[in-house]
């Protein structure tokens, strides 16, 4: 494989062969990577594709080191290993080893007896290790004896791969790695490069770590260190990916009959939608296509399947009737805010089509709609998030509310998405990434959401604009499927030269005058007072502003509620309560008299007087099951409502 066709982090591996003793690799090390060869893109596992590089490079033997099972060779011919061991250890290096006082040779005949007592050809390829039948608890003196040994020689070129490093601490005691690191560290610093046959330039016999993390091992070891290249290995990029991608569809079903233009283009959507996605992840997706007859056409069906785990997608499944008629479904919940109703309507109807985005990609991933719901308290905006998840997904408990005054506080956004590795509650995960992975359809509300702090709002970036999330244990939650509602209070009150809070909008003030001043509000807040425009700039004109409830619509939210108290006890113990018209009439009158709190305004006034009153008249005439009363009339004496009702049968 050409070196200019070779990602990034293993091209700095082959320039700084002549220049560093030692690499550290450390990210995505447990992924496959592809490799060119003989004409072919093939995949490797790490180690086989570091022996691929080195090989290409002049590596004459090529081992990898496990601290339980001892060495492999990957590449190479095992006569110059042997000879390699077999040789006289330098002086210096002996000398400047207590422990291993009677020298390497000891080691090297204890470690390699069973090489050769079988023989050359029994240790070919990567069957020999140091121990087959009694794996050591711990094996690092003898294993960096050896890794010193090859490392000196002036017979060959050597590659030592240490894998599985992250797992040290696991299997060894803390005594025995801090020898390891530190013995390695000092044959870091007295190492050379060497001239060995007929090379081209000298380069060092290289000893490469294999990570999960940078910090994995010792900090001393890596900083300020010269001879030490620590490099990162990222996630496929778009060229990776596209390599890959482009090998792996071939097996699809539909590949090689679709035309050449559409080709491409579903070629670029699977590059495209496995953004993030290691290598292995894509071969799995192709996997996942194979086994359920998915046609490379549909590429992006199983892109979804494989990231949100579920085949069953309600949103295909809604009724277009129901759907077409969602604006009068949703008002039989939701009264007198015709503008927000008509908007969530809209949304519902595109995201059935899969438009949401498309504007900006027929590839977007973005969540299904967004709304940001503000205005007076009590108006129905937590209200219509319910009817939606009902209207789509069949049931309110596809509805999750995050209270945003839970996330006042700058560290609470661990809450939102878990804790990061080595802190406490990292186990567990966040509550809205776990929400959503385990129900990636949903109507998630973020309710007040000004009172959040505004590095909480900064998760919503990400969110808003790619659909998805990356969680504090480095899991990707995916929100493609989701509705987001936010809603927010901003621009009803402001507070006042002496922290006094100042009503900016009024009931008696006109929609017009209301929509304006909240925007203006809503605005200044994103703007200027959080420095976040961004994140208003990715609602777009989603921004929907509620009405006062009105008179009239007053009087529809009191019937509602004045049928749901009747229906229960009809329903639940078959007591049948009537009114009187006045007594009706009255009770609107009260109920409904001051609407500064909306609808909940009302309903705490139903409760005050009806609900409460109606509970203990109940009890205090044995009401049975079958009885029929009627309510007569209300009236507050020494300030509670009492409620006059007579049995009718």
């Amino acid at each position: 494989m050409k070196l200019e066709n070779l990602p990034k982090w293993a091209r700095e591996i082959v320039r700084f062969l002549s220049i560093r003793p030692q690499f550290a690799l450390w990210g995505n090390i447990y992924d496959i990577y592809p490799f060119e060869k003989d004409g072919r893109i093939v995949t490797f596992k790490i180690t086989d594709y570091l022996r691929e590089i080195l090989k290409s490079e002049g590596f004459d033997l090529i081992l990898e080191y496990e601290p339980l099972y001892g060495f492999s060779m990957l590449d190479g011919d095992p006569e110059v290993f042997k000879k390699i061991m077999e040789g006289k250890v330098e002086q210096k290096v002996s000398e400047h080893n207590p422990r291993t006082a009677q020298g390497i040779g000891m080691a090297a005949t204890a470690v390699m007896a069973p090489v050769l007592a079988v023989g050359a050809a029994a240790i070919k390829g990567t069957d020999w290790l140091i121990s087959r039948n009694k794996p050591l608890l711990c094996s690092l003196s003898k294993g960096y004896d050896i890794i010193e040994k090859l490392t000196h020689n002036d017979l060959a070129y050597v590659a030592v791969i240490l894998k599985y490093v992250s797992r040290l601490s696991d299997i060894c005691s803390p005594v025995d790695q801090s020898e390891f690191y530190y013995r390695l560290f000092r044959l870091l610093h007295n190492s050379s490069p060497k001239m060995i046959g007929g090379s081209r330039y000298p380069k060092f016999n290289t000893t490469i770590f294999v990570m999960d993390k940078e910090n994995d091992i010792p900090a001393w070891f890596t900083i300020g260190n010269p001879k030490m290249k620590v490099i990162s290995i990222p996630k496929p990029d778009n060229q990776l990916r596209k390599a890959i991608v482009q090998n792996v569809a071939k097996n699809l079903g539909g590949f090689e009959t679709i035309e050449e233009v559409k080709r491409k283009d579903y070629l670029s959507l699977f590059v495209d939608q496995t953004n993030e996605l290691y290598a292995s992840e894509i071969i799995s997706i192709v996997n996942l296509a194979k086994k359920e007859n998915i046609s490379f056409a549909d590429i992006g069906d199983a892109i979804k399947r494989y990231k949100l785990g579920i085949i069953e997608n309600p949103w295909s499944k809604l009724d277009p009737v129901k759907i077409n008629d969602s604006e009068s479904i949703l008002m039989k919940r939701v009264k007198g805010q015709p503008r927000a109703l008509r908007k969530a309507a809209d949304i519902i109807k595109r995201s059935v089509y899969n438009l949401s985005g498309s504007q900006y990609s027929k590839f977007s991933q973005k969540p299904k709609g967004v709304m940001f719901l503000a205005g007076p308290t009590g108006v129905g905006k937590t209200e219509l998030a319910k009817s939606l998840a009902e209207l789509i997904f069949g049931s309110e408990t596809s509805y999750v509310r995050f209270d945003m005054s839970e996330f006042s506080r700058e560290h609470t956004d661990q809450r939102m998405i878990g804790a990061p590795p080595g802190y406490v509650g990292y186990e567990v995960g966040g509550e809205l990434t776990n929400a959503v992975k385990q129900n990636p359809f949903a109507v998630l509300l973020f309710d007040e959401i000004e009172k959040a702090h505004p590095k909480i709002l900064d998760i919503f970036l990400q969110l808003l604009d790619d659909g998805r999330l990356s969680s504090g244990r480095g899991e990707t939650v995916y929100f493609s499927e989701c509705l987001i509602i936010f809603t927010s209070n901003l621009g009803v009150y402001e507070i006042g030269p002496s922290g006094e809070k100042i009503q900016r909008i009024k009931p008696e003030m006109g929609y017009e005058q209301i929509e304006q001043n909240v925007r203006n509000a809503i605005e200044d807040y994103f703007k200027f007072t959080i420095q976040r425009p961004e994140i208003l700039n990715r609602i777009g004109e989603n921004v929907v502003i509620f009405d006062y409830i009105r008179k009239e619509v007053a009087g529809q939210i009191f019937e509602k509620m004045l049928s749901n108290v009747v229906g229960k006890l009809t329903e639940t113990f078959r007591i049948d309560i009537r009114m009187e018209p006045e007594f009706k009439e009255k009770l609107r009158s009260v109920c409904c008299e001051n609407l500064a709190m909306g609808g909940r305004g009302i309903g705490n006034k139903v409760e005050e007087i009806l609900v409460n009153p109606i509970s203990r008249s109940l009890f205090q005439l044995s009401a049975k099951e079958g009885e029929i009363y009627t309510l007569t009339d209300i009236e507050k004496e020494n300030g509670s409502w009492q409620l006059k009702m007579k049995k009718v049968a």
